[in-house]
């Protein structure tokens, strides 16, 4: 009789401690979440500011080479063609922020935005994207 209950209480206590990392797990989705759209609009922040600079650093290392490969230019003259360009259009307030464990999507009023998280932090890896029917998105800034 005695094991049986030892059993119960041991069963009892898995099923608290499954029902308490459940919500410390959505606890870190949200927390990522939150990280995302907050980078998200730090880096849209940067762009109407004109700071180059800050959106450069903002970019995933491979996403500022390609940029800067096919501009055949440094990071911030690069940067700054694709906002003259409208590679990189004004993005307007956050509308979703969807995370699938060290990546995200930010969908702003007028842009969206890709991010993958590094040691640092959230970096953009694509940006001044656009959703195509059936397709992947086309985006003005991307890594390769």
């Amino acid at each position: 009789m005695r094991g049986r209950r030892c059993g119960g209480a041991a069963v009892r206590a898995a099923a608290v401690s499954l029902a308490l990392a459940g919500l410390g797990a959505c606890g870190v989705v949200e927390e990522r979440r939150n990280a995302a759209g907050a980078e998200a609009v730090r880096f849209e922040a940067a762009r109407d500011a004109g700071r180059h600079a800050l959106l450069c650093a903002a970019l995933a290392p491979g996403t500022r080479d390609e940029l800067e490969e096919t501009a055949r230019s440094g990071c911030p003259e690069a940067i700054r063609q694709a906002v003259e360009e409208d590679d990189l259009p004004p993005a307007g307030a956050v509308r979703a922020v969807d995370v699938w464990g060290d990546r995200a999507r930010v969908v702003l009023e007028g842009d969206t935005l890709f991010l993958s998280r590094f040691p640092g932090g959230w970096k953009v890896t694509a940006a001044g994207c656009e959703p195509r029917p059936d397709q992947p998105y086309r985006c003005g800034v991307k890594g390769g």
